[in-house]
């Protein structure tokens, strides 16, 4: 039976950000599925121009309410951990990994430029400006639209022009600051001192949106010593690690990362 890998998008993207990555795991054999956040269904462009007119009410709880029932029809309960499926988020969505892999329902993670726990922060201003921005108060409910070029400049910095504007015709959507400000509260907790599969967590160096440092300092905060936790951090990439140029080569560390867990023995706890 093959192994099952989740995708998990984060803010700003739909499934679709995962389709170079659903690809290459389903050539290696994985049974791979990327659900949709509530209201991230369809094309990003329409999402983007025609956004369902319950977003700016989305929660960071409705997310993960919706993405567990995703995962426990995926295995995710099963008394056997080995079969549970693998998780792979980026952004909110590694957050949503984490959490998951606290309430033990993945065979491992990886953490892609996620967003951290524990209302763990860093001295970093565009960090600090990008917070600012989405999690207004001032802003009620009104969702957060990025601009073509708010896009290249916070998401996608590492680009030229052409290809920035290019990834945001063809990923972007708008999305809800309801989410982000669970992400910074209660909801976005988790006990990292507790034994837990094995995590991965992957950084980018120019990431304006995740700052490489708090990656870091995510990762070191689980502190079980018999638990896996890896640090990876690529350099000249930004928070749209997943889908620039070059991304291939985080998909080759992944896969090669999944196959040492998968070939360790003892893997699980």
């Amino acid at each position: 039976m093959s192994r099952k890998i989740i995708f998990i998008h984060g803010m700003f993207q739909n499934p679709v950000s995962w389709t170079p990555w659903m690809r290459y795991f389903g050539e290696q054999g994985f049974d791979c599925s990327a659900p949709a956040w509530p209201d991230h269904e369809g094309e990003p462009k329409m999402l983007r121009t025609s956004p369902p007119d319950t977003l700016g009410d989305l929660s960071l709880e409705d997310v993960i309410q919706k993405l567990e029932a995703d995962v426990i029809r995926a295995g995710g309960n099963d008394a056997d951990t080995s079969k549970r499926p693998i998780l792979i988020g980026h952004s909110v969505g590694g957050l949503i990994a984490q959490i998951f892999v606290a309430r033990g329902l993945a065979s491992m993670a990886v953490a892609i430029c996620p967003v951290a726990p524990n209302k763990m922060m860093t001295l970093d201003w565009p960090f600090f400006k990008n917070v600012a921005a989405i999690a207004n108060p001032f802003k009620g409910d009104k969702p957060f639209a990025h601009t073509a070029e708010t896009f290249h400049e916070s998401f996608c910095n590492t680009l030229n022009k052409e290809d920035a504007a290019l990834a945001f015709e063809l990923t972007a959507t708008q999305d809800s600051r309801n989410v982000l400000r669970g992400c910074l509260g209660s909801a976005g907790e988790i006990d990292i001192s507790l034994k837990h599969v094995p995590l991965l967590f992957i950084s980018a160096k120019e990431d304006k949106i995740i700052p490489y440092e708090l990656v870091e300092k995510n990762a070191a905060a689980y502190t079980d010593v018999s638990s896996i936790v890896t640090y990876k951090e690529f350099p000249d990439r930004s928070h749209f690690i997943c889908g620039e140029p070059g991304s291939q080569e985080v998909i080759d560390h992944v896969q090669q990362w999944i196959r040492e867990q998968q070939s360790t023995v003892p893997l699980f706890v």
